[in-house]
C-alpha cells in the first residue's frame, strides 16, 4: 500500500536574512524558526502522522523535534536526506558569487544540472540517494502517514525527479519552499503521486524576542 509522505522544509535559520546558500553547513534555527518547529508539532498532532523522520542536519532535527515529541515518538535519522553539497556556493549568496564569476551563476540559473556550482553535488546525484531514501521510507510505513523534515533543494529536485520533471529545471517548476509547509506526496513502490504544495501549518503566529518573517 501507498504511504502518505508530508514533506517539510526546515525551520528559518540565521542565514535566510542574507539568503545564503547553507548546503551542508549546519546552521541553527532563528527565534522564528523555532517558533515555527513548534508551529509544525502542534499541525501534525492535528493531522495525524505515524511516523517522524528527519535529515541529519541539525536545523531539520530541531524541526522535527517538537513533532515526535508531541506524538510520543522518536524521530529517525535519514543520512540520505541531507541537503544538497553546494561546493563553490557554499555559505555564500548570489551576489557573492556573481562578483567572483558571474558566469558560474548565469549557467547555474539557466540549468542546474548541467551548470551545477564547482565541488558540488550535481542535482541528479542529490535526487537519486534522497528517492532511494523516501521509496525506502514509503515501504517501511506501509499506509501510513509520515512526516519527512528535510531541505528546500533537495525536496525540489526530489519531487522532480519523482514526478519525471527534469532535475536540471528544479527552480523553475519549484520555485520554493517556504519554512515548515508541507508538501503532501503519496508513494508507493513504483508511484508518486503529488497531492498537495506548499501547504502551512501555523495557523496563530507566534510572537517572539527577535521574530522575523519567513
Amino acid at each position: 500500500m501507498p504511504s502518505r509522505l508530508l514533506l517539510v522544509r526546515h525551520g528559518q535559520t540565521t542565514w535566510h536574512a542574507e539568503n545564503r546558500y547553507a548546503g551542508i553547513t549546519d546552521v541553527p534555527l532563528t527565534d522564528e524558526g523555532l517558533a515555527q518547529a513548534d508551529d509544525l508539532g502542534a499541525w501534525a498532532v492535528r493531522r495525524g502522522v505515524d511516523a517522524v523522520v528527519s535529515s541529519p542536519l541539525g536545523r531539520a532535527v530541531r524541526t522535527a523535534s517538537p513533532a515526535a515529541e508531541a506524538l510520543g515518538l522518536v524521530p529517525e535519522v535519514v543520512a540520505g536526506l541531507r541537503e544538497v553539497d553546494f561546493g563553490w556556493g557554499e555559505g555564500r549568496t548570489v551576489q557573492e558569487m556573481a562578483a567572483e564569476d558571474a558566469e558560474a551563476v548565469r549557467r547555474f540559473r539557466a540549468d542546474a544540472e548541467s551548470g551545477a556550482f564547482p565541488g558540488s553535488e550535481v542535482p541528479s546525484a542529490a535526487a537519486r540517494r534522497a528517492t532511494a531514501a523516501l521509496r525506502d521510507i514509503a515501504a517501511r510505513h506501509p499506509d501510513r502517514t509520515v512526516l519527512v523534515v528535510a531541505h528546500n533543494t533537495l525536496l525540489r529536485i526530489t519531487l522532480c525527479a519523482l514526478l519525471g520533471v527534469p532535475v536540471g529545471r528544479y527552480r523553475a517548476v519549484f520555485p520554493r519552499l517556504d519554512n515548515a509547509a508541507v508538501t503532501e506526496l503519496e508513494l508507493g513502490a513504483d508511484t508518486a503521486a503529488l497531492l498537495s504544495l506548499n501547504v502551512p501549518t501555523r495557523t496563530v503566529r507566534t510572537t517572539r524576542t527577535g521574530d522575523l518573517s519567513a
